[in-house]
């Protein structure tokens, strides 16, 4: 018989970076302050979030390069070529070693609530740095594949399960993921919501793991199958967070650990440990992606033509993992570095979205695989909606939205 996850795996690595702690805590929050009225956010996330990893992914399987090495050879002037690399290069690397504290201490939050013992604080954050650590060393592209998918799937069943035992009004369920509700107290959450989905770095990391996968154009049915059956169990997943924490009566619920013991009365003390379990695979899968996405965009802005095991590329990973590993040992507050790391999404994640549906339209790099008309009237209604999404995260971190 068909080994029906054989052709699962770059899709699902986007699904583990962009599911991380942020995700988790903001799902949390939104589900106990608006119950079901913010989902559709979520549908309208995901349905862009498809359309976008789409195209990074045919772009790397037809020119079998990633979405920077695109950029930085379709560019032709010079002065231009260099600011949009350097652009692409500080934000993703800074970014990504940003949200690695906060995907280490998301999945120390995890741990803690699961091991109740009385540990030094720099056991748990030196175990996730450790397994992030050994899992990107051995540099096998399909080990780390692999070893990722299974916690996905082990994720999105503590999450989804979870969510089953809080027997939610499907009538209110749907009727939240259907209906838009843009109320002026709730856009910043909508935007949280979005935000947490429609990852920038995804777009580099999905371009450059799909050649890993797939060699030839002939590949592109299965490259999609693969996406839109990844985002969409990440979108569910998403939602199936919403839910649980909409069943808490507590409103003193500020992550995933709260909403852990916040359902320990309703659903048991097993509810504790399936979402904890959640929470510590969220948080160490974002932990690998993110160094990785980081090294593979440093790799093709500078050209390196680098592999897995190239001591350029561990460098960059190492780099972006040991910073996070630092912050989350110091104490530092992860509100403030995932603060920091928002305004670099605001800024990149529209310039991005552009550049993509750009190299999109060249024959020079895709030949006949170039979006068609449809696909271009789509993706630039994305292009618009990731600007507006842009703007209005600038306000937010900047305080003028109030």
């Amino acid at each position: 018989m068909q080994n029906p996850l054989k052709n699962i795996g770059p899709g699902a690595l986007v699904t583990a970076a962009f599911i991380g702690p942020g995700t988790v805590t903001v799902c949390t929050l939104a589900g106990v302050q608006f119950g079901y009225e913010l989902l559709w956010a979520l549908v309208v996330s995901i349905i862009a979030t498809v359309i976008l990893q789409e195209m990074a992914a045919r772009l790397g399987i037809v020119s079998q390069a990633g979405l920077s090495t695109a950029i930085r050879n379709e560019i032709k002037t010079p002065l231009l070529r260099v600011a949009a690399i350097l652009i692409i290069l500080s934000a993703i690397v800074i970014g990504n070693a940003a949200y690695e504290a906060g995907n280490i201490s998301g999945g120390v939050l995890g741990l803690e609530t699961l091991f109740s013992y009385d540990v030094s604080a720099y056991v748990f954050p030196s175990l996730i740095g450790l397994i992030a650590f050994i899992l990107l060393f051995i540099g096998n592209y399909r080990i780390i594949e692999k070893a990722l998918v299974s916690l996905v799937i082990l994720m999105s069943l503590a999450f989804l399960i979870t969510a089953i035992l809080t027997r939610p009004d499907l009538s209110d369920l749907f009727k939240g993921m259907l209906v838009p509700n843009l109320d002026a107290n709730k856009l910043l959450m909508v935007m949280a919501l979005v935000g947490t989905t429609v990852v920038p770095y995804n777009l580099f990391l999905h371009a450059s793991l799909v050649k890993e996968h797939w060699k030839s154009p002939g590949d592109l049915p299965l490259a999609r199958k693969d996406t839109y059956v990844s985002i969409i169990l990440g979108g569910v997943v998403s939602i199936a967070i919403v839910v649980c924490a909409a069943a808490v009566q507590s409103s003193d619920i500020n992550n995933a650990a709260d909403l852990a013991l916040g359902l320990e009365p309703l659903l048991g003390i097993y509810a504790k440990y399936f979402l904890a379990l959640g929470l510590f695979a969220a948080g160490i899968t974002s932990a690998i992606t993110a160094p990785l996405a980081a090294a593979y965009v440093a790799s093709n802005c500078l050209a390196w033509d680098a592999g897995l095991k190239d001591k350029r590329f561990r460098a960059v990973w190492m780099f972006i993992l040991l910073l996070g590993m630092l912050s989350a040992l110091s104490g530092i507050k992860s509100i403030e570095i995932i603060k920091f790391a928002q305004i670099t999404n605001g800024i990149l994640l529209p310039v991005i979205a552009m550049f993509l549906l750009w190299v999109m339209n060249k024959r020079t790099v895709l030949g006949d695989y170039v979006n068609s008309t449809l696909q271009n009237i789509i993706g630039g209604l994305v292009v618009l909606f990731t600007l507006f999404l842009g703007a209005k995260s600038l306000a937010k971190v900047f305080g003028f939205l109030g």
